[in-house]
């Protein structure tokens, strides 16, 4: 359990690269499914938002699946999410591996802190 927090951080950061080579595959579907949403609630705000939920609902699925946990899966999904909106709310410019360390670093110490 000592190092429990290390492999949620792990599979976390391997969870949102599969969530990128997902989004660039279907990336046509995914422009299509937004116009869609932005043209329900006719906001771009709110059309970013349902993208960040999506996005950590499917961190949620990954997680609960690997480590058979609910609550991680949970605590996953919703740590990912107030970071991803944190950080582009902000407009905080970060490369790519920048934004990765931001989220494993912050993502290591929120479940150093919860295990």
């Amino acid at each position: 359990m000592n190092l429990m927090w290390f492999y949620i951080a792990i599979v976390l950061a391997c969870s949102d690269i599969l969530h990128g080579i997902i989004w660039h595959t279907f990336s046509d579907f995914y422009i299509i499914l937004g116009e869609i949403i932005h043209n329900i609630v006719k906001s771009s705000f709110v059309t970013w938002i349902v993208h960040e939920v999506l996005e950590a609902i499917f961190h949620f699925i990954i997680l609960s699946l690997v480590f058979q946990s609910l609550t991680i899966g949970i605590l996953a999904g919703t740590i990912h999410f107030i970071i991803d909106v944190y950080h582009n709310f902000f407009e905080i410019e970060m490369n790519s591996l920048q934004h990765r360390s931001l989220h494993f670093v912050i993502e290591s110490i929120f479940f150093m802190i919860i295990l």
